[in-house]
């Protein structure tokens, strides 16, 4: 396969990242970084034996494929020049601040026949993808995704900073569309929404009850999924997870588990089981960043396509509606 000429836009505490785990992915050249502070791109370039671009039209003129990691507020302008010059785009999260800037990339994208992923990260997370197996119909889902405040990522509310990561999750495992958005949410201490709690419910029946802080002491990033016969516990931060399953008495079990008893009789016979599946050794954001590569190397659809992060993004815009919509009710009470 061959090595993709790739480079990255904003080179802050995410890109630097990006950076790094470019050089080290087999098939990936890195070719150089483009920060609008140029002391800080040469920083980088020296720490990651690469090269600081002075332009943004220099570094796209040198590049395949470009890691956009700036504020979400520049995602648009940023994807627009680089698919505007051919270049395929590998966008953080979430895609645009906006529904119409994401439905202009994605036009973009696919009149010049190029690429976008967008950095969905938790969708790579060792503990989701050590349950994948086992996810097949979630009924109803708990998520609470808390943290402490930092000004890196307030441009938005926390929808868009710390809920879409489980909005994108909930929508790619419920295989149904949404029919209804309830939510409450607050500013605190940014000028945008710091907390927030959704429900949302899709048309085959299912909901999922969704919380995001980023003005929380304990930091707490899970997800608890209900199934027909199994309930799944994932955590984002540990990389961990639990599976509590019912299943005929006679199955075989791969790995080890423990088993809390029998229900039914005859042929009907089922037993409970626990299991906690071996923690898988992924670094979810390298992951990533290595299947966009590869699938601009080999012209495949990308793991997270525009597509499924435009859905996202309509999604949260409800929820930030919603909200805006509450809050305007109570104040005009005053």
């Amino acid at each position: 396969m061959k090595k993709v000429k790739t480079g990255v836009a904003g080179v802050g505490h995410l890109g630097k990242f990006h950076t790094k785990l470019l050089s080290e992915i087999e098939v990936c050249e890195l070719v150089g970084v483009y920060d609008l502070n140029f002391d800080k791109a040469k920083e980088i370039a020296a720490e990651f034996k690469t090269r600081a671009f002075q332009t943004m039209d220099e570094l796209l003129a040198n590049v395949e494929a470009v890691s956009i990691a700036a504020t979400t507020s520049s995602h648009h302008a940023i994807a627009k020049e680089c698919l505007e010059k051919g270049v395929h785009c590998f966008i953080e999260k979430p895609i645009t601040a906006t529904i119409p800037e994401a439905e202009e990339l994605l036009s973009l994208g696919a009149k010049n026949n190029l690429k976008i992923q967008v950095g969905h990260v938790e969708r790579f997370n060792p503990a989701l993808l050590a349950v994948e197996k086992y996810l097949s119909n979630p009924l109803f889902v708990q998520s609470d995704r808390l943290a402490s405040f930092n000004p890196r990522g307030s441009d938005v509310a926390v929808v868009l900073d710390l809920m879409i990561h489980d909005i994108d999750i909930i929508l790619s495992l419920v295989k149904s569309e949404v029919s209804k958005v309830d939510a409450s949410g607050i500013a605190v201490v940014s000028d945008s929404i710091d907390i927030a709690n959704a429900r949302i419910e899709f048309e085959n029946g299912a909901v999922a009850n969704v919380t995001a802080s980023r003005i929380s002491q304990k930091k707490m990033r899970k997800m608890r999924l209900f199934q027909k016969d199994a309930y799944i516990s994932v955590d984002f931060n540990d990389g961990t997870s639990e599976i509590m399953q019912l299943v005929p008495h006679d199955t075989p079990v791969d790995g080890p588990y423990m088993s809390f008893g029998d229900m039914g009789i005859g042929d009907k016979k089922k037993k409970i089981i626990y299991q906690q599946p071996e923690k898988m050794q992924v670094n979810a954001l390298k992951f990533e960043l290595d299947l966009f590569v590869k699938a601009v190397a080999a012209n495949t659809r990308t793991a997270v396509t525009g597509e499924d992060a435009l859905k996202a993004l309509k999604v949260a815009e409800m929820i930030i509606n919603k909200i805006d919509i509450s809050v305007n009710k109570i104040m005009n009470r005053f």
